[in-house]
């Protein structure tokens, strides 16, 4: 019961560190480089929380030698989730660049549990857990898409081909985004710590964005405007969010598995969504939530317990 309200809590958390980092980049324009300063927070405040855990900064040539690669690659996975949806949204829209990816995380998040993949938790598909998964993509579907389909706020382009394309890429960033999930929970098995585990992933994402806003920006000058500009305080704690998230979700695959995890904080992540645009949070656009979007959040509480319980 903790572990599932945990899960719900940081997906809540999610969608507001979406909404203050959308602040922040109003103030460096360039959303690299808010995502930079983001992931470079987030990795100073577990450096530290890792100090006062005890558990050790470094790593082993040895350990790092006798561990297979993938296992230090899920902060790269991270940067790259973050940086095809800032590509997919001119692409597709704000309907489908959600519903994509999580089609992709919900579809991977299973695969994983089902295979023991990544040395994962072995969770085997049963009928319980296929009927869970249809009732939450019909609740995923309800909860975001159905209000702006309806009020038609997206031009539709089924026949082009390009627009399939970037769908795709979409559904790849989300099972990337999964991977990720299963990657930082096996590595804080292999260190013993997931806060140590949570560090390595935040600081390998902050170096690989540094270096991308090096190549692509060739500037880091944007970092003191939101400082010129008194940018109020809550525009830097995007970074403190993440790394909670990452921190929380190292431990939660160890105690539940991969898929119930992802499903858990995807539950969150919508209802934290709609939360903020009920209320506006946030400096958010004030919008009323649509009694079909609680229809499917229900849903997909309803399909996150059939796969938990039974």
């Amino acid at each position: 019961m903790i572990a599932a309200l945990l899960g719900v809590l940081i997906g809540s958390g999610l969608s507001f560190q979406t909404a203050v980092n959308a602040q922040l980049r109003k103030f460096v324009i360039s959303p690299y480089l808010a995502s930079m300063i983001s992931f470079t927070i987030g990795a100073v405040f577990l450096f530290v929380t890792t100090l006062v855990s005890g558990a050790p900064l470094g790593i082993s040539w040895e350990l790092i030698s006798n561990q297979p690669i993938w296992i230090w690659l899920g902060g790269m996975l991270g940067v790259i989730f973050l940086t095809v949806n800032i590509l997919l949204f001119p692409k597709l829209g704000s309907v489908q660049t959600a519903i994509m990816p999580i089609l992709g995380q919900i579809i991977m998040g299973m695969l994983i549990d089902n295979f023991g993949w990544f040395s994962s938790m072995k969770v085997p598909f049963d009928v319980n857990r296929v009927f869970g998964i249809a009732l939450l993509l019909v609740g995923v579907f309800l909860a975001i898409a159905i209000q702006e389909v309806r009020s038609r706020k997206e031009v539709k382009n089924n026949r082009n081909l390009m627009q399939w394309v970037w769908r795709l890429i979409g559904v790849i960033s989300g099972m990337l985004a999964s991977t990720q999930v299963a990657i930082n929970g096996q590595l804080g098995v292999v260190l013993d710590s997931s806060v140590q585990a949570a560090f390595i992933s935040f600081f390998v994402g902050a170096v690989t964005l540094i270096i991308v806003v090096a190549v692509k920006e060739r500037s880091f000058a944007g970092v003191k405007t939101p400082i010129k500009q008194k940018a109020p305080w809550m525009v830097w704690i995007g970074g403190l969010i993440g790394a909670v998230y990452v921190l929380v979700n190292v431990y939660l695959v160890g105690q539940i598995g991969t898929g119930q995890t992802v499903i858990l904080v995807l539950f969150g992540q919508i209802a934290g969504s709609l939360f903020i645009q009920r209320f506006g949070l946030i400096n958010s656009p004030k919008m009323r939530i649509d009694w079909i979007q609680i229809v499917g959040l229900v849903l997909i509480l309803s399909g996150v317990i059939l796969i938990k319980l039974f």
